[in-house]
């Protein structure tokens, strides 16, 4: 299962680069809505729950909206924001245009769009001396944020990050990227997207001396003369890992980080485990950190499994919602190489057309049974004791493996309630007829619904680690736990 909580907007720089629009935005809102109608596998189900009457309702206010917009970019996000009355998670609006980043686009007609956005003249080499003369960490510094080096000074009320290298074409080098305004002791912050559109936040915090964090955008301090507490170098050394790791946090615990379970993270997350089998194995406590992580495959979490296994694992199945649309995946699985099916793989996706085609319109279970049961040889000893660190950025696959290793007497959930995307799933992308975006919708609904629903509501970990408890001290608190401190 992929994770698709979001839409990949249309930027406003978008419009003078992609190919001219040969739909209006209500034409795309009604093929949208019809095509959502008719194959989505978690349509019905949410209609069911809120109301004939309110959905109606919607509709009405989104056609009245569609009619009169007139930015496609808009218009894309007006679509999806139509699809979230279904659920929360794994429905997309995606872009087919070239993005602002592309470098194949001609970065002069790119960067000559912004000439007259507000620079800072700032002496780079007069500044990097001025900010050795400080004595105590604040907002000014030299910051990284990829791909972007900025420097934030403040002038007179108001601290400017102003942009010193870039891998953007859309800006250059003194544009403003960011400001950071305080008032009565609260700050505001504005920082400005790829295409400049501005996002704003009053959550505007300095996490220890070296990192900033501005609404969702994390900035770390460049060639700092301040040292970090050991709590916040392990938090910020996970939460910026791009691969799984294991780190010894003392003689009876080890940390494994997972960042993702991608399904070309399988690869490294079972490398991972294999070079620190015998410790993992012989360790007493195991800290699995998979926080904001990014949905993926089922298959890269069975490396973990046995480790944690006590007892026998059940997973509820799926049901396919079978229409013409919706069973073409399994001939784009067979004929599009890029899904790298093999041939056993295929056979399997050709009967399976086969089934579903003899049951259009209909749920249709194309295993024997509803639930499966994973069993293994072995429960080791060790570890004993295993912690797992969740929030609400976890979703899709990350919760599917929550929920099989919850079944183990050796797991405990530490953190916050997940994002909530797992009862519909097995997400299809088609384009519009147009050819200017992909919608994104799920195929399959879980058996668990009603009786165990996830979707908006997520699973709670078994130790709330509340606001008082710093994100950056989870680990700590976790250790501690599993140490019996």
């Amino acid at each position: 299962m992929l994770k698709y909580s979001f839409i990949l907007l249309t930027a406003a720089i978008f419009t003078n680069l992609v190919h001219a629009q040969t739909c209006d935005c209500k034409s795309n809102f009604e093929w949208v809505k019809q095509t959502f109608e008719q194959n989505d596998a978690g349509f019905q189900y949410a209609v069911d729950k809120k109301g004939k009457e309110a959905y109606e309702d919607h509709n009405k206010t989104f056609l009245a909206r569609a009619t009169a917009e007139k930015d496609p970019g808009k218009c894309m996000q007006l679509l999806y924001e139509w699809m979230t009355f279904f659920r929360p998670g794994h429905i997309a609006i995606r872009s087919l245009a070239n993005n602002a980043g592309n470098t194949t686009s001609a970065p002069a007609t790119v960067s000559n769009q912004f000439s007259t956005w507000e620079t800072v003249n700032e002496d780079l080499p007069k500044f990097e001396n001025y900010l050795q003369t400080k004595n105590t960490p604040d907002y000014e510094g030299i910051w990284e944020s990829p791909p972007y080096k900025i420097g934030i000074k403040k002038y007179g009320k108001e601290y400017k990050g102003f942009i010193i290298g870039s891998g953007a074409n859309t800006w250059t080098k003194g544009q403003v990227k960011l400001r950071i305004t305080e008032d009565s002791g609260t700050a505001h912050s504005v920082f400005y997207m790829r295409d400049h559109s501005p996002q704003e936040s009053t959550s505007v915090t300095l996490l220890g001396k070296n990192h900033l964090q501005l609404g969702n955008f994390s900035l770390t301090r460049v060639n700092s003369p301040w040292q970090d507490d050991q709590d916040m170098l392990e938090f910020f050394k996970a939460a910026g890992a791009q691969k799984p790791f294991v780190d010894e946090l003392n003689k009876t615990t080890l940390f494994l980080r997972i960042p993702s379970f991608r399904s070309d993270a399988k690869k490294d997350i079972d490398s991972v485990l294999a070079a620190n089998r015998s410790r993992i194995l012989s360790t007493e406590n195991l800290i699995i950190d998979m926080t904001s992580g990014t949905g993926g495959s089922d298959e890269s979490f069975e490396g973990i499994l046995p480790i944690l296994y006590t007892n026998p694992i059940r997973t509820v199945g799926v049901e396919y919602y079978s229409t013409t649309l919706n069973n073409q995946r399994m001939l784009d699985f067979i004929n599009k190489p890029e899904y790298g099916f093999n041939e056993e793989s295929k056979k399997w996706a050709r009967k399976s057309y086969d089934t579903l085609s003899r049951h259009l319109g209909q749920w249709v279970n194309l295993n024997s049974n509803v639930v499966t049961i994973d069993r293994f040889d072995t429960v080791y000893p060790y570890p004993k004791n295993i912690g797992i660190i969740i929030n609400e950025g976890n979703g899709s696959t990350d919760e599917q493996f929550l929920l099989a290793a919850k079944q183990s007497r050796k797991v405990k959930l530490f953190g916050a309630t997940t994002f909530g995307e797992l009862d519909f799933s097995n997400m299809y992308f088609i384009p519009n007829p147009c050819h200017e975006f992909e919608l994104g919708y799920c195929l399959t609904r879980s058996m668990r619904i009603p009786g165990m629903a996830i979707d908006g509501k997520g699973i709670q970990p078994d130790y709330y680690l509340d606001r008082s408890i710093p994100r950056y001290k989870w680990i700590t608190f976790v250790n501690d736990v599993l140490n019996g401190k």
